[in-house]
């Protein structure tokens, strides 16, 4: 059976590296806010032959980790790709595996509506 991935581009990761919504431990991203856990891995999205060729190997639209791009030969730098005679345009980023079910979030403190009125008091009087 296969499993669903999720590509995370690199410019979405930095962006919510920034906002602390992720948290990255070694090849394992965790989205804070929902839980889920994700075993991640360079790769890339190959969004257009930027060569002209037609496409020969069949890559446009799909994404393709760096052990995948080795075993063709392909080398990547930035926003290009060449394999052969082959130039693509791609979008860097990572490859993720769901890991098990979300983790539960972090319960937060409940206040009692006694609590409030109280605080609410306090600050008029």
């Amino acid at each position: 059976m296969n499993v669903n991935r999720v590509f995370f581009p690199q410019a979405l990761l930095d962006e919510w590296t920034a906002d602390e919504r992720v948290e990255l431990t070694g090849d394992q991203l965790v989205l804070r806010g929902e839980g889920r856990r994700y075993l991640i891995s360079e790769a890339v999205h190959v969004l257009r032959d930027a060569a002209g060729g037609g496409d020969r190997a069949g890559l446009v639209g799909k994404v393709k980790t760096h052990e995948q791009l080795a075993e063709l030969s392909a080398e990547v730098f930035e926003g290009s790709m060449i394999i052969g005679e082959e130039a693509y345009d791609v979008m860097p980023g990572f490859v993720g595996e769901p890991m098990g079910a979300p983790e539960p979030s972090k319960p937060t403190a409940s206040v009692n509506e006694e609590d409030l009125l109280a605080q609410f008091l306090l600050q008029k009087l």
